[in-house]
């Protein structure tokens, strides 16, 4: 009997034994489920995300101020991600909780969750612009910045001159005010640095006189390279103490910079205004519009020319003259011109306006 119990105990094994292999057993199963886990959170974070709903994108717009758990809903009420719990735990995971930015966000369809923290992590919005033409008045700049749909706030005009014309990066959401004030930051530094740099003997003394000079020179002429030599012809008159005798100021001191739609009537170049410089002695009292950097830097380095008028060609540029008799000619080509171009604009609109024979007969 006690040799079948011996033989029993070898055969069997152990409770130690048996606690040893439950734990081997249950330390596999957990490995293979953690490994399970992992595979499917890094699927989950590097794999293919959801489809847009719409179209090959989805476009969504974060707030400011919003937490991780906001945008993380926020994403996922989009369609852009499976799921809110997974993307804030990525975020926690990855330290990007406290760098998330607000904004607008453009998303591919089936974006990764990866892709789509890294996206929000390193703010790369949507970029969009505004421009700002040269020779634009300020009135007409806030015209623009309150009629953007994507901005916020309204803003009321700058003192004329104070805005670079160019064109600015903006946000969904960002404050009409702020953008405004960029633009002045803009001018502001461009002037000082082109100040710095100016030639010397400039017949003005004060750098608000170049932005009113540069203004004139800008509504004078939209081809580029006349800048320079718009700008000497002034600065010349101004050193003769010549009136600058500019149409584009007539205008302004007429309708504030908005265009009359006509040509400049005989009783207007004898209104006195302030800005009409047929019959005022140097500079307007303030700029006419806001000038670009060429302008700027053309009236602050003009070249060395003698010349003292300038009219239109008929191309869009101007022809330049030293001597009144020059230019009394150049004027006289220029008016001949005009009248041609009336008279065939006449003689199309008699021929569009001229009953057509009618079909058949003899």
């Amino acid at each position: 009997m006690s040799r079948r119990r011996a033989s029993r105990r070898k055969a069997g094994l152990t409770p130690i034994r048996r606690l040893a292999i439950v734990g081997a057993s249950a330390a596999v199963t957990a490995a293979v489920v953690l490994g399970l886990v992992l595979a499917w959170g890094l699927w989950t974070f590097y794999g293919p995300g959801p489809a847009a709903r719409q179209g090959g994108e989805t476009i969504v717009v974060l707030r400011r101020g919003a937490g991780v758990r906001e945008i993380a809903s926020s994403l996922e009420s989009a369609g852009v991600i499976g799921s809110s719990a997974l993307f804030t735990a990525a975020a926690q995971v990855t330290g990007a909780t406290g760098e998330l930015k607000a904004g607008e966000y453009r998303f591919a369809s089936h974006a990764s969750l990866r892709q789509v923290l890294d996206d929000i992590r390193n703010g790369r919005v949507v970029r969009r612009f505004v421009t700002i033409p040269e020779g634009m008045t300020s009135e007409a700049v806030v015209e623009i910045l309150n009629a953007n749909p994507l901005l916020e706030g309204v803003v009321s005009a700058p003192p004329e001159g104070s805005v670079l014309p160019e064109t600015y990066q903006i946000e969904r959401g960002d404050d009409r005010a702020a953008v405004l004030k960029r633009m002045m930051d803009a001018q502001e530094a461009s002037l000082a640095q082109l100040w710095a740099k100016r030639q010397p003997g400039l017949p003005f003394d004060t750098p608000e006189e170049a932005v009113t000079l540069a203004s004139i020179v800008e509504k004078e002429t939209g081809v580029a390279s006349e800048r320079p030599r718009v700008a000497a012809v002034f600065v010349n008159r101004l050193r003769r103490g010549m009136r600058l005798e500019s149409d584009p100021t007539i205008i302004y001191g007429l309708t504030r910079g908005r265009p009359l739609g006509r040509g400049i009537r005989a009783s207007e170049l004898a209104a006195a205004t302030p800005y009409n410089t047929y019959l005022i002695d140097g500079l307007p009292p303030t700029p006419i519009a806001n000038p670009g950097r060429a302008s700027l830097a053309a009236v602050l380095d003009p070249p060395k020319t003698d010349e003292l008028f300038f009219v239109a060609d008929g191309t869009g540029g101007h022809v330049f003259a030293k001597t009144y008799e020059e230019h009394l000619r150049n004027v006289a080509k220029w008016r001949a011109l005009e009248k041609a171009k009336a008279a065939e604009a006449a003689g199309a609109a008699e021929a569009k306006a001229a009953p057509k024979a009618a079909p058949g007969g003899n």
